[in-house]
């Protein structure tokens, strides 16, 4: 009979033994990724992140499911915003936290949120981690930015869903960046080459480099930038800069930064991954502002990258409906959430509806605004 434990960090589990459930391309959801957050300190007890993650173990005492879960304090870092229902709790006099996060930290990337050998076993921990909230004394238990298999389960669990909305790129075999911009219509083009000329005008070019070709002052440079991003917000970086470090040596073939230098001077960059088909960008920042630096770094130069390497989808980050413009696309996102008080369940059982009809709107009104109306996201 299959056995739950759980681990209070992801560093006692043999990465072998993680990565061994993951079946997936996906860097995010692999031990490196997730063990560079808490050896670097990112995540922890002390900045609201408890690790309590879950493994699934037969009768031989082998792993055979696994996810990444943490009791959180709080409700920042997560890309799916809650802070309403932790009112309404707090309205009738009840305590949202702890609550349970089965997600990956900072990262609002869909991907697979259960790990496991086969379907059975997938769905055997989704159902155990539905059980938590009332074995743990938390409120709830919240699975973000799930993939088809994991919200499969996690429904057929008794979880509810809530609809998102994100914007993706995706490559239609496109044989250069002009090939792609002769799908968009002439306005969406002129703007994106007057873009484009703006910064070689300037004398701002992207280069893309892996970790091994950045050196010490450069690397001070760029966790710079990424921290100014969070300065202008009044904020503290979520990433310490021991996180890039341990991350470039544990998954350093999967990181890439795209590296903006006007002549020889850094100015911006863009932090980015890579999976087995898809350019993930996840952080940008930069020395000042500068116009169209921040579409070229972000966008631009990945779109470029993804074509010349033959990859068949960007996904540039969270929210953003000037996407739309550049030839992204609306794709929906999906979250999972088990409440343990009844009444409050319903409650959220039924926002979680009708916000999923106007979030559905909202989508199919997006794609008709985009440059790919009536054609449906290639698979990938």
């Amino acid at each position: 009979m299959a056995r739950l434990i759980q681990v209070d960090s992801i560093l006692d589990v043999p990465a072998a033994t993680w990565d061994g459930l993951c079946g997936s391309g996906q860097p995010f959801i692999r031990h490196g990724f997730l063990a560079a957050l808490e050896a670097s300190g990112s995540v922890g007890e002390s900045h609201g992140w408890v690790p309590a993650h879950c493994l699934l173990e037969n009768e031989n005492g082998e792993a055979i499911a696994a996810a990444p879960l943490y009791e959180k304090h709080h409700s920042y870092g997560e890309f799916v915003f809650d802070f309403a229902w932790a009112n309404a709790y707090a309205q009738v006099g009840l305590d949202y936290y702890p609550k349970l996060l089965n997600a990956v930290p900072f990262t609002p990337v869909s991907g697979p949120r259960i790990l496991g050998r086969d379907v059975e076993a997938r769905r055997a921990l989704a159902h155990a981690m539905a059980r938590l909230p009332g074995e743990h004394r938390a409120s709830s238990l919240h699975s973000l930015f799930v993939d088809a298999d994991s919200a499969r389960q996690f429904s057929e669990a008794g979880a509810c869903a809530r609809r998102g909305c994100q914007y993706r790129w995706y490559n239609r075999d496109y044989a250069d960046f002009d090939a792609f911009l002769a799908q968009l219509t002439s306005k969406r083009r002129k703007e994106i080459r007057r873009e484009r000329k703006r910064m070689h005008d300037a004398g701002v070019q992207v280069q893309v480099l892996r970790p091994d070709e950045i050196d010490a002052e450069l690397w001070d440079t760029l966790y710079a930038f990424y921290g100014r991003t969070y300065a202008i917000r009044g904020q503290a970086p979520y990433l310490t800069p021991e996180f890039f470090t341990q991350l470039c040596n544990r998954m350093g073939e999967r990181v890439r930064f795209f590296v903006a230098y006007h002549r020889d001077r850094p100015v911006g960059m863009a932090f980015m991954m890579l999976g087995d088909d898809t350019l993930y960008g996840r952080h940008w920042g930069c020395e000042t502002d500068y116009h169209s630096l921040h579409f070229e770094t972000c966008y631009y130069a990945g779109i470029e990258y993804c074509i010349e390497n033959g990859l068949a989808c960007f996904d540039a980050g969270a929210q953003g409906e000037h996407k739309i413009r550049r030839g992204f696309e609306p794709v929906p996102t999906w979250s999972y959430h088990v409440i343990d008080h009844p009444q409050l369940a319903a409650a959220i059982d039924d926002f979680c509806l009708r916000e999923a009809a106007m979030m559905e709107s909202f989508e199919n009104e997006q794609r008709e605004r985009s440059n790919f109306a009536g054609q449906a996201p290639p698979n990938t």
